[in-house]
């Protein structure tokens, strides 16, 4: 039998960063090492021994493909979209001013200590499915792992401009103001793309995403090379997460780092199903360039200092059919 093919991005064995790893100095520079060639040169990368059991991956795609596809349509309605969060039906998300061609939901972190955000877009409690009625609990706890997994790559990411810089990104993120999504990607009935695709190109809002996506389905996920018009499959792998960094690291970075441009086109069989957690800065974190990153390029700053919730809010500002550009 013949070798699977190799992965067109890097993979990254996050290990020698878990707090429950004995590691040396050296092991965590060689992480760290391959880590900044990683998101130099594509942005883009697969996460290995990360420490999240199979068994929950496994079951955080199972649920969502149940709520997709088993869901009544009447009990997907009572958790109808409001502002940012909850159900969105197929085509109501939109990119560059297209309609999506997926059903979505999304969940943010809570906003109860945040009075100034309570009755704006991001404000009100998540919308949980009724059905399954383990989801909630099931995600629940996933989402204390992710956001604990979120933590280590970032303070790696830190390690990688120098140890004294560990804690540099970590101590921006330790409120992450997160987002997590489960997404539902029927085929593509047209191949006309000028009337929307499954998701349109973009780059990620903040710091990094950590994606689990259907292990049987092949070529929907396409990232940009950094050549501009090359797209590289990003297909799942046993075991890993994708991830990507987002725009916050290309800023927190000085463009050393730049925030990789993707899409998913699902031409194929059968119904898609991904699961992405967005792990972001805190709301009211204000990016700026670090130091050595400035120093590291030619001594400009390439980027002024913004609050990341103006950012996120801006976004979300035209993420839906009839409110604007995305």
């Amino acid at each position: 039998m013949a070798p699977p093919p190799t992965p067109a991005l890097p993979i990254i064995d996050i290990s020698p960063f878990l707090p429950t790893t004995d590691s040396t100095p050296s092991t965590k520079a060689a992480c760290a090492q391959a880590l900044y060639t990683a998101c130099h040169t594509h942005g883009f990368f697969y996460l290995t021994n990360h420490g999240i059991p199979a068994t929950l991956t496994t079951s955080i795609l199972s649920l969502a493909r149940r709520f997709f596809l088993d869901t009544p349509p009447s009990s997907k309605a009572r958790i109808a979209r409001r502002h940012a969060r909850g159900w969105q039906r197929i085509g109501e998300n939109v990119t560059k001013g297209l309609r999506d061609m997926h059903e979505a939901i999304d969940f943010y972190r809570g906003v109860d200590d945040m009075a100034e955000l309570t009755d704006g877009p991001l404000g009100g409690a998540n919308m949980w499915p009724e059905e399954p009625a383990e989801l909630r609990e099931v995600y629940e706890g996933y989402l204390t792992k992710v956001l604990g997994l979120g933590e280590v790559v970032v303070r790696a990411m830190g390690y990688a401009f120098g140890p004294e810089y560990e804690e540099t990104f970590l101590s921006k993120t330790r409120n992450s103001f997160w987002v997590l999504r489960m997404i539902g990607y029927p085929p593509l009935q047209s191949t006309n793309s000028s009337s929307g695709i499954s998701c349109g190109e973009h780059t990620d809002y903040g710091c990094t995403t950590f994606l689990l996506a259907d292990p049987d389905i092949k070529g929907a996920l396409q990232v940009l090379a950094r050549d501009g018009s090359t797209w590289i499959d990003a297909d799942p792998i046993p075991g890993a997460f994708v991830v990507n960094i987002g725009d916050m690291i290309e800023r927190w970075t000085n463009g050393l780092w730049p925030s990789t441009r993707h899409r998913v086109i699902h031409r194929g069989d059968g119904y898609r199903v991904s699961v992405p957690f967005f792990y972001e800065p805190d709301f009211n974190a204000r990016i700026k360039p670090l130091a050595k990153a400035v120093e590291m390029t030619s001594g400009v700053e390439k980027f002024s200092e913004i609050m990341y919730g103006d950012h996120l809010l801006g976004k979300i500002a035209g993420n839906f059919y009839g409110s604007g550009d995305a």
